[in-house]
């Protein structure tokens, strides 16, 4: 199915999508790779407050190249997603309600994702250039020493995803290589 939905958005907009829906984010999302999560974790351990607010509101696990004249970013593909697990379940707990990244997540990702009733994105490998057409504004927010991993606030439009995994949990690359393997199965192979 093909949605389109704002950013950031409410437990119902999440609650709405389906594993392999297709879904063009429009708004407010931050980008935050590695080290910015590592902050993030550092300052909450020391009882701090983060520099962005995560309820209802989208991470992109991304790192721009630099933006050519005329453009507000450089290429802004995907980043893996699976490296910022250890993080992730503590911040969909504090109200993250979406993250767009590429590849598998661990069980702990997935149980704090139906948890907190949020979801899972892909955005295509290695199309960074073609993805930076979606982004209107991108402005650094905080950790300005973490260079391009800083974290940064952008202003999308018709980004495009796919829901990998669902607020119920449904995972579409458990789907898919279920679907393969049944196939297989129903063709004697």
């Amino acid at each position: 199915m093909e949605r389109h939905m704002q950013a950031p958005f409410s437990e119902q907009d999440a609650l709405s999508l389906k594993a392999g829906d297709y879904v063009y984010i429009t708004g407010t999302v931050y980008t935050a790779r590695d080290a910015a999560h590592k902050r993030m974790q550092e300052t909450l351990a020391a009882g701090g407050e983060l520099p962005i607010e995560l309820t209802g509101n989208i991470i992109y696990y991304m790192g721009p190249s630099p933006a050519r004249e005329g453009r507000p970013i450089g290429s802004a593909g995907p980043t893996t997603a699976s490296r910022m697990d250890k993080y992730t379940p503590q911040l969909l707990d504090l109200g993250l309600k979406g993250m767009i990244g590429k590849g598998k997540r661990s069980e702990e990702v997935k149980a704090a994702i139906v948890r907190n009733k949020a979801v899972y994105f892909a955005a295509v490998g290695g199309a960074g250039a073609l993805l930076s057409k979606s982004i209107l504004q991108s402005e650094v927010v905080a950790y300005d020493d973490l260079g391009t991993e800083a974290i940064r606030r952008l202003e999308v439009k018709d980004f495009p995803v796919i829901v990998i995994i669902d607020s119920e949990g449904n995972d579409l690359y458990e789907m898919a290589a279920n679907a393969v393997c049944d196939s297989a199965e129903n063709s004697g192979v």
